[in-house]
């Protein structure tokens, strides 16, 4: 299911490579983070599912509001997100906490559960990069954001690296 899914946020964001890039990393991220973290298979699904569409109200929030900030993709991204993954089959209860995710995969106080807080990692890890973000957002992030072990050391190894 999850494959049929990426495949349709592909044919969704059809044009835009650099948003289904970015949503491939961050899926990546989690499902790799998720399985290191020692996640059940049920967790891990909706981690994976909630990774891959967790951006999806990027565009229709341009649309409306000429912005791609967090609080309009949190907004605008759930009832999106509920249509597709209903039209690909995805259990309810699996759609309501994926739309959960996707609504609140902005806002980092209040993470109620290893799935949230692996989806936000993982989008740190990814924009982070992606943003060029300085040694002083990293380590920020790190102290701040970061929670999980597995998290924490791909931030460390891959964003502040050791100086020579």
């Amino acid at each position: 299911m999850i494959e049929k899914l990426i495949a349709e946020m592909i044919r969704y964001g059809a044009g835009d490579a650099a948003r289904i890039q970015h949503f491939i990393k961050v899926h990546d991220f989690s499902r790799t983070i998720g399985v290191l973290e020692g996640l059940d298979a049920h967790t891990l699904f909706i981690l994976e599912a909630a990774a891959v569409v967790h951006d999806i109200g990027i565009h229709i929030s341009e649309e409306k509001y000429g912005s791609c900030a967090g609080p309009y993709q949190e907004l605008e991204g759930p009832p999106i997100a509920e249509k597709m993954l209903a039209r690909l089959g995805f259990p309810e209860e699996v759609i309501a906490r994926v739309c959960y995710l996707v609504g609140h995969h902005h806002t980092y106080s209040d993470i109620d559960g290893a799935d949230y807080q692996i989806l936000v990692e993982a989008d740190f890890l990814v924009n982070l990069f992606e943003d060029n973000s300085p040694r002083s957002a990293v380590e920020h992030a790190l102290g701040n954001i970061f929670k999980t072990e597995t998290g924490k050391r791909f931030c460390r190894e891959m964003l502040l690296p050791i100086s020579l």
